[in-house]
């Protein structure tokens, strides 16, 4: 009797464990940075102020000390580790402080 209760209670905490090693948690999407969307890029004209563009697009995410003339908006969607979404667009004004070029690098 006590032999079969120890090998029941064995194979009890096997299925036990095995059954908590293989349960999946639901994983959130965690969105870092700017969101920007196609439709916001193509609002950009060349020429326009750098307060136009941040109205446009919002406060960028980078604004470099040493190349005052570049803005850099970044856009990181993840689900766990999963990277989902990586996007970059990169703005650049003139000496004037007028948009002059953009670009979008996706990774």
């Amino acid at each position: 009797m006590k032999e079969n209760l120890k090998v029941s209670t064995a194979f009890l905490l096997i299925f036990l464990i095995s059954s908590c090693s293989s349960f999946s948690f639901y994983k959130v999407p965690v969105t870092q940075g700017n969101i920007f969307e196609e439709e916001d890029i193509e609002k950009l004209q060349v020429g326009q102020s750098m307060d136009q563009v941040q109205f446009i697009l919002g406060s960028p995410m980078i604004k470099d000390p040493f190349h005052s003339n570049r803005w850099d908006y970044l856009n990181l969607i993840t689900v766990g580790d999963e990277k989902i979404v990586e996007k970059k667009l990169v703005v650049i004004f003139d000496d004037k402080n007028l948009l002059s070029s953009w670009k979008i690098v996706s990774e």
